[in-house]
């Protein structure tokens, strides 16, 4: 799979309507990893202590980028949603805080 962005959310204003999304069962982060060793997506991260903690759990450098997604028909993307709430400056995840990874593909 090819995603088009790393998130920290998914939103229905990211898919043209009518549309059918497949969300994956959580991924583990080594699942997640292998994703984001491919070329050619982006972040959309909109929310800085989130890029942090990303970068550091993914090896990879995950940018602060607060935009709209536009996702059409064949489109995949990563989603690593936060459990429980990070505190300001956090670089990685503090006890009590997990980090889900789900994909989501526009069929």
């Amino acid at each position: 799979m090819q995603i088009k962005h790393i998130c920290n959310a998914f939103s229905l204003q990211m898919v043209p309507k009518p549309s059918q999304v497949s969300i994956s069962p959580e991924i583990d982060l080594d699942e997640a990893k292998a994703l984001v060793n491919q070329p050619g997506w982006t972040s959309a991260v909109g929310h800085s202590d989130t890029a942090a903690v990303m970068s550091g759990l993914l090896g990879v450098p995950v940018a602060n980028n607060r935009c709209f997604v536009s996702l059409q028909k064949g489109d995949s993307i990563l989603v690593g949603q936060v459990s429980g709430r990070l505190p300001e400056g956090a670089t990685t995840l503090p006890e009590g805080c997990q980090l889900h990874w789900f994909t989501v593909t526009v069929e």
